[in-house]
């Protein structure tokens, strides 16, 4: 399971500047659990959006949208109303952004932070992947992970030894991530997204926040036999 924190409503809202028509989109499986992406939040997030002089298209509570079969399958009737949004904020964690992102030719805005609960946690076997930064940089990447994506993991830019569009590290199997960013914001039109220049990353948000270690859940995994 990925647990994953609603970001500041400022800060969704900062990230929508610009856009007037929204479609929203949530999670049946993690972010339910984590109640940031079931459909009680994702009326509540309309509610504010709309209050905020936004333009809901429509929106919807799709089961696991970390596995992109079943996104392109359930967004199928809503479509039409995708076409004519600005763009579809995401209320989950970070791999349903990213596999929302790559199953849909819009923009994609992340709602919420994954937080880390320490060690591994299993995740769909797809190609996104989500390190539980605490702090998603999703909205400036066009739904792809420069934490993961880059092998450096880099969060303005490239390295210099990537060539012809492979990473220096593994070029035989592995695309740049940064070039993959730049194809995609550029297929977006977004390309203004890259002079965003983000300062250095703060690692303590990647470490299991105090107010999740206090929780019975926690306790409960961390429990000796």
């Amino acid at each position: 399971m990925l647990v994953s924190e609603l970001k500041p409503f400022d800060e969704i809202l900062h990230s929508l500047d610009g856009e007037s028509t929204i479609f929203l989109l949530g999670c049946h499986g993690c972010a339910e659990a984590s109640h940031t992406g079931g459909e009680e939040e994702v009326r509540a997030m309309k509610t504010s959006l709309e209050e905020a002089g936004k333009t809901i298209s429509s929106w919807t509570v799709l089961d696991f949208l970390c596995q992109k079969a079943l996104i392109k399958t359930g967004l199928q009737p809503f479509k039409g109303q995708i076409l004519a949004s600005d763009s579809v904020l995401v209320m989950c964690c970070g791999v349903g952004v990213q596999a929302a992102a790559a199953a849909v030719d819009t923009i994609i805005h992340p709602a919420c932070n994954t937080l880390s609960m320490g060690g591994a946690q299993g995740e769909w076997r797809g190609s996104e992947r989500c390190e539980e930064c605490g702090d998603c940089l999703l909205d400036f990447t066009g739904g792809i992970c420069p934490i993961t994506a880059c092998t450096k993991s880099l969060i303005n830019g490239p390295c210099g030894g990537a060539k012809d569009g492979r990473c220096e590290h593994q070029p035989d199997v592995r695309s740049c991530g940064w070039q993959l960013i730049y194809e995609r914001l550029q297929k977006l039109g977004r390309l203004d997204k890259l002079a965003e220049i983000h300062t250095v990353r703060d690692h303590a948000k990647a470490e299991p926040p105090k107010a999740l270690r206090s929780t019975t859940f926690w306790a409960l995994e961390q429990a000796k036999e």
